[in-house]
């Protein structure tokens, strides 16, 4: 079963936070301030963090930026993973992904079935990996981060879950550029 292994010391990440939205700001980014406050609450850093309009070009040109710096580990968007025409986050990003992460997805539309119910069809949350940074799509409601973050995210970046995590791969993912 899974756990958090206490005899392993915590590692911190630098985590940035993109919102994508034509109508937020940081007064009422409350998607934003939910995962900022769960990710800093867990003890990561917050890296970085924009609000960006529902662009394609815009989208890409953010997270470029951050998988860029070699300061920042994991960028989360959030915002623009649904099917109307503005939603536009899985296309920007997943362009971008050297190796995508299908079951990130899947787990987060298995999880949120139960909460939403077949109205979960609706997200294309989506994660990969891109020049070795994590990114991963969330949709834009405050409760649907917090269920990314709760029961998927916060274990994968904490380096003491077993039997594995996305931190202790951390030091690998840039192997196929040496």
């Amino acid at each position: 079963m899974p756990k958090i292994d206490e005899s392993r010391p915590f590692l911190s990440v630098n985590i940035a936070v993109m919102t994508v939205s034509d109508t937020r700001t940081p007064a009422d980014d409350r998607s934003g301030d939910a995962l900022a406050e769960r990710l800093t609450g867990a003890g990561h850093r917050l890296g970085a963090r924009a609000i960006v309009k529902d662009d394609v070009a815009a989208i890409r040109a953010q997270v470029q930026a951050w998988i860029a710096d070699p300061e920042i580990d994991v960028v989360l968007t959030t915002g623009g993973t649904g099917v109307t025409g503005r939603d536009v986050t899985p296309e920007a990003v997943e362009a971008l992904f050297d190796k995508p992460i299908p079951g990130f997805g899947e787990l987060f539309r298995q999880l949120s079935y139960a909460k939403v119910g077949t109205s979960t069809i609706q997200s294309r949350a989506t994660g990969g990996v891109a020049n070795g940074t994590y990114i991963f799509a969330l949709p834009g409601s405050p409760s649907a981060c917090r269920d990314a973050w709760d029961d998927i995210l916060v274990f994968q970046f904490d380096n003491r879950h077993r039997p594995c995590n996305l931190v202790e791969l951390m030091p690998r993912l840039r192997e196929h550029q040496v």
